[in-house]
């Protein structure tokens, strides 16, 4: 009799094994004369060798599947226990419009035109800014691209950065260290990445580096080399800042930079980095640049209205200082005309 053990690395054993390791006990059915057993994060295959090769290959092939999928149902077993599987969920995931299949099984993928381009712009450009109001999807869409790069290993790991700016709240009077304070502005980005990565394979992704959500601070003096680049919350960024931060690509990098620009919490005295690299660069070659819209809001209903209702009160108050600055102007040069007229 052969014995083989198949060690579990970087797997939710409850996503894996099923409930009551359902997933491994049909496995087991299918082969009778063999027995498999699971204990912790081991599976024990004991049998005749042309079985337990099989069953190996069967056993890769769900590991494989997981990686892909997030987790193995019991449909997932019956397919490859199958002489001939279809494997539905492959051929959805390797559709031309999903980006990245989900931890909990869902199709991740551009839901509007605007967020499509974004897609089609990383695709093509090594940077690419993204603009646009909150809940367009900027961020969770990034981060489902560099997923999806890491996956197809196309770079060696993932870098997200966020500028930590005070909101009209003081970090100094949260509780906690710094990790602990900065951990509140990066919770999108965290939320985002337990959507579409395996919460045990996240954990080693972050232990091991290869995933690193950081704020801009600490990107200084690095050189960003064979790394999908998230710079998100770009508007709260300063000259400097950005421009730092741009100058880390590597020649291997993938660069995203999201911003808002109706969100600056910088002081009023500061100017966005995000607003004047736009104006910079907008004639470089090799960068991509995307808008978003309030029809790309992907929240409650009352959002869009919302970005709206803001969009128009902004406009509003920009023609009327407008209106009155030509007002002032005008009435400035009639003054003058009168005091040349009285000499």
């Amino acid at each position: 009799m052969v014995e083989k053990v198949i060690t579990l690395e970087n797997i939710s054993l409850i996503d894996f094994l099923g409930t009551e390791n359902q997933n491994i006990k049909q496995l087991a059915a299918a082969f009778p004369s063999s027995k498999i057993i699971s204990r912790g994060n081991e599976i024990k295959i004991q049998g005749q060798t042309p079985e337990i090769t099989k069953i190996h290959e069967i056993l890769s092939a769900l590991i494989d599947h997981y990686h892909k999928f997030g987790k193995v149902t019991q449909n997932s077993v019956n397919r490859y226990l199958s002489p001939d599987p279809i494997l539905d969920e492959e051929v959805i995931v390797t559709s031309p419009d999903v980006i990245v299949y989900g931890s909990k099984g869902g199709i991740i993928k551009a839901k509007t035109p605007n967020q499509q381009k974004l897609v089609d712009a990383v695709e093509k450009n090594d940077l690419v800014f993204t603009l646009g109001p909150a809940g367009t999807g900027k961020t969770y869409i990034s981060v489902a691209l560099a997923v999806r790069a890491l996956k197809n290993k196309e770079v060696k790991k993932i870098i997200i950065s966020r500028p930590v700016v005070e909101a009209g709240e003081s970090l100094g009077f949260l509780p906690g260290d710094m990790k602990e304070k900065v951990d509140p502005y990066l919770r999108p980005i965290y939320d985002a990445l337990e959507d579409m990565i395996p919460v045990e394979k996240l954990k080693y992704y972050q232990e091991n580096k290869i995933i690193e959500i950081a704020p801009l601070a600490y990107m200084r003096g690095r050189t960003l080399s064979n790394a999908f680049v998230l710079l998100d919350e770009a508007q709260n960024t300063t000259p400097a800042q950005i421009k730092m931060f741009l100058t880390r690509m590597g020649p291997t990098s993938k660069v995203m930079i999201n911003g808002d620009r109706s969100q600056i919490d910088l002081p009023r005295s500061q100017r966005s980095g995000l607003i004047e690299a736009l104006h910079i660069l907008k004639d470089v070659k090799g960068i991509g640049f995307v808008e978003m819209k309030a029809e790309d809001v992907q929240r409650h209903r009352l959002v869009k209205d919302i970005v709206n209702a803001y969009t128009k009160h902004e406009e509003d108050a920009a023609a009327a200082r407008k209106a009155a600055i030509e007002a002032g102007e005008e009435e400035t040069s009639r003054f003058n005309g009168k005091r040349r007229s009285n000499f």
